[in-house]
């Protein structure tokens, strides 16, 4: 299945992308402002504290629950939101097992006595210095993931290919992150796992552009490099919108009937499929460009390349049946 039909017809991707590109920078910069000035809402999993789901019988009293729990020591300071379905709640408290020796649920029931007929479902408690340790793990896990792929873009391409595709990436990256704090989402090691996931995938998306636009360099004659790159990218996008449609859908079903617990994962994601899609059509092409990318150079350097094994491999065939 094609969107855009195959033929001689190229779209002038780079022209007609200055606009989404100057916006792109834009949003870039308005992220990098929100989690400056806004900061983030960390989770349980990264700041410590506990957190309880509880499940009334009919509309929670959230009112005379915040009441009750302003007037425990314990949980003073907690905070509580519509969880899920109708008649559930979670209360999150920066307590932690490290300040609180009694039984959460215990506790919970005798200072929810009289708000009406409920259950506990769930309770987690993570310390502090399991929190740290956690987005310490975390941040590392994702600038290894970039060094990783820096490092295998530069051996499969060229370094100024590997640069453009990381940049962007730091652009899907700070993008979707922009929105977390935008719309206050917690983030727990799900919205890692969904970060780590939008580098797999936007970088994917990319090298499948690189690839054309390697293809062209080698087949064909033409040197200016903004009409190869709109050929590469046109031969793709059907590929690229078809891919990035199914992936958003079923991302989105995820997020409207997976329930509260899995907007830590869903919600960047989707963002992310959003950004990476455009980023790897329209930024990561044009940052080539801006590295100076020269296509004769690139040419010259290949034809090298296959010229010093050729000979190599001449050198081993003659020392084989022992010419040498």
């Amino acid at each position: 299945m094609e969107i855009f039909k195959s033929s001689s017809k190229v779209y002038n991707i780079l022209e007609r992308g200055k606009i989404l590109f100057i916006l792109s920078i834009v949003a870039f910069l308005v992220a990098i402002v929100l989690v400056l000035t806004k900061g983030l809402t960390l989770g349980i999993d990264f700041s410590g504290g506990t957190v309880v789901q509880v499940k009334y019988e009919g509309a929670p009293p959230i009112d005379d629950i915040r009441k009750k729990l302003s007037t425990n020591n314990l949980f003073a300071h907690s905070t509580v939101t519509p969880f899920g379905t109708d008649g559930e709640i979670v209360i999150k408290s920066p307590a932690s097992a490290e300040t609180i020796d009694k039984d959460v649920s215990d506790e919970i029931q005798k200072v929810l006595t009289g708000t009406g007929k409920f259950e506990i479902r769930k309770v987690d408690m993570v310390g502090p210095k399991a929190g740290s340790e956690l987005r310490n793990k975390g941040l590392t896990a994702f600038f290894l993931a970039l060094g990783v792929i820096l490092l295998s873009v530069t051996v499969r391409y060229d370094f100024r290919f590997a640069l453009a595709g990381v940049v962007a990436l730091l652009h899907d990256i700070v993008i979707t992150i922009g929105a977390i704090s935008l719309f206050e989402i917690d983030v727990n090691i799900e919205t890692i796992a969904a970060i780590l996931t939008i580098l797999g995938y936007s970088i994917h998306d990319t090298i499948i552009v690189f690839d054309r636009v390697r293809e062209h360099i080698k087949d064909s004659k033409e040197t200016n490099f903004k009409i190869i790159i709109n050929e590469a990218v046109t031969r793709t996008l059907s590929r690229t919108i078809l891919t990035s449609l199914t992936v958003f859908f079923v991302i989105l079903t995820l997020y409207v009937f997976g329930g509260e617990i899995m907007h830590g994962f869903s919600f960047p994601m989707l963002v992310g499929v959003v950004v990476g899609t455009y980023s790897s059509v329209f930024v990561a092409a044009q940052l080539v460009i801006w590295t100076g990318f020269d296509v004769t150079a690139y040419r010259n350097k290949q034809a090298q390349k296959i010229k010093e094994a050729q000979e190599k491999a001449r050198l081993r065939a003659q020392f084989e049946h022992g010419t040498i």
